[in-house]
């Protein structure tokens, strides 16, 4: 569909979007500014959320970015705690702590997520828009713009808008990388070739193209047509969730506002024009509705100017505005918080059992064990690990063991290189005669600054001791 200048429908509904024409055309939104409490908290909260995202890879804690995902280490900093594959389990249950709380959030507040939160809508709302409203003016100026013949003033417009909208995407993008590359590295690269850093410079290029695709031109399409949120929302909100929502006892019959047998709705559409994706929020709770509660903005602006309540359009439950009480315990909110404090719990209970150095036992390739004229021996390597960013010092020890039992490999300290890991043989040696079957005996590690002692298991195989008994001579 080729987008057209018109300016988008004055009633859609709940089968035709704003942004849809009767012919099936895609409209361009230009939502129209709005001003209120709303609005401000949203605009704060975007520049918090757009700070964080900017300083987070600046951050260092123990040598490293806030957050970090080494790519080419394979390790995972996040503020202050690194992890291996090995430890990426733990994602599971942080993975489906955060779904069940958002799963709570969405079950209380509808999609206040999606308004106030979603990097989506913190980017089109807080950045791009912004600066389309900065070069083109308001909505009424954008829409004649867009319906005006090709000037040099709109060429000249349209190059410096759509200049900066590759900028900030470009900018974006990059930002994006040196979570996975870091920034003295990103600056490296920026000051190489292409050609020598080919992986990274596509993935600036890919992503750079499709933050610019996605604000400049298919915008709320994706919230209206490839999000699913809007779709599983259904399953999550009851008429107790707290949505944005119209007042019909109080609004409807519709009217001029000197109509004294009109409610207080006076159709002038601002809640319409205001909207991001084109709906009316009168007609009831709809998919599309991100809860930006841009329209209660605008409608409390219209009542306050016609000396009337506030709240028409409200965040309020279908019940509240119903005229009934609103529900805030019930069985759904209850098995959410349930089920977020589960994986939170799993979460952190699995964060203690994370350390910056580790230690594994490995049984060397070939026989389990072995056995000479003397002695049963078992063979084995020691895998160490650290996360941490200067070298550390392992000493080694075994516990538990039989008193005539030694070992080989464990009597100097070793030494493993920065986010580096190491394997180290040993081996256990029992004799024949003190040998009574398999035992467990524990090798203990303690690591160097830090002083993390490690304990862990291992199991010395052999045979049957009874083949070693001295068969008895008969007569």
């Amino acid at each position: 569909m080729t987008p057209t200048t018109r300016v988008p429908k004055q009633n859609p509904n709940l089968i035709s979007l704003g942004s849809i024409g009767d012919d099936g055309s895609k409209l361009i939104l230009h939502p129209s500014d709005v001003r209120g409490p709303f609005t401000n908290w949203r605009r704060l909260s975007a520049v918090l959320l757009v700070a964080v995202y900017v300083a987070l890879p600046w951050i260092p804690i123990n040598g490293f970015p806030a957050v970090f995902f080494d790519l080419d280490e394979r390790r995972f900093h996040f503020f202050g705690l690194t992890f291996v594959p090995a430890d990426f389990w733990i994602a599971f249950f942080l993975l489906s702590g955060l779904g069940f709380a958002l799963f709570f959030v969405t079950a209380l507040l509808g999609r206040i997520w999606c308004g106030w939160a979603c990097p989506y809508t913190v980017f089109l709302e807080h950045i791009y828009r912004r600066i389309e409203r900065f070069i083109d003016g308001d909505a009424p100026a954008r829409r004649k713009l867009d319906a005006a013949p090709w000037t040099s003033s709109k060429t000249l417009k349209r190059i410096a808008k759509h200049s900066l909208y590759l900028i900030v995407s470009a900018t974006l993008a990059h930002i994006f990388l040196s979570y996975f590359v870091s920034l003295p590295r990103l600056w490296e690269m920026m000051h190489g070739s292409p050609t020598q850093n080919a992986t990274s410079f596509g993935v600036v290029l890919f992503f750079t193209g499709a933050l610019y695709f996605s604000f400049a031109w298919f915008r709320e399409q994706f919230c209206v047509i490839l999000c699913p949120y809007g779709r599983i929302q259904s399953a999550l909100t009851d008429d107790n969730t707290v949505i944005i929502g119209y007042d019909e006892h109080r609004g409807e019959p519709r009217g001029k506002a000197t109509d004294p047998n009109a409610g207080d709705c006076i159709a002038c559409y601002k809640c319409v024009h205001v909207c991001p994706t084109g709906i009316d929020i009168r007609n009831g709770l709809q998919l599309e509705c991100v809860g930006c509660a841009a329209c209660i903005d605008a409608c409390d602006e219209v009542m306050t100017k016609l000396e009337r309540p506030k709240g028409l359009i409200r965040y309020d439950s279908m019940r509240g505005l119903d005229g009934k009480s609103t529900r805030w315990i019930r069985p759904r909110i209850l098995l959410y918080t349930a089920l977020a404090f589960l994986g939170a719990g799993a979460f952190a209970f699995s964060l203690s059992t994370v350390h910056d150095v580790s230690i594994s036992v490995l049984r060397m390739r070939g026989m389990p064990y072995y056995v000479t004229d003397d002695a049963v021996r078992n063979q084995f390597q020691i895998r160490l690990t650290t996360k941490r960013n200067v070298d550390t010092t392992f000493a080694l020890h075994l516990e538990d063991a039989p008193k005539t039992s030694f070992s080989v490999g464990l009597d100097e300290p070793i030494t493993v290189q920065p986010q580096q890991e190491t394997l180290h043989p040993f081996t256990i040696t029992i004799p024949k005669e003190d040998y009574i079957g398999p035992f467990d005996v524990t090798l203990v590690s303690t690591s160097q600054p830090g002083g993390t002692t490690l304990n862990t298991t291992v199991h010395f195989q052999g045979p049957d001791p009874r083949l070693f008994e001295t068969p008895i001579a008969t007569p």
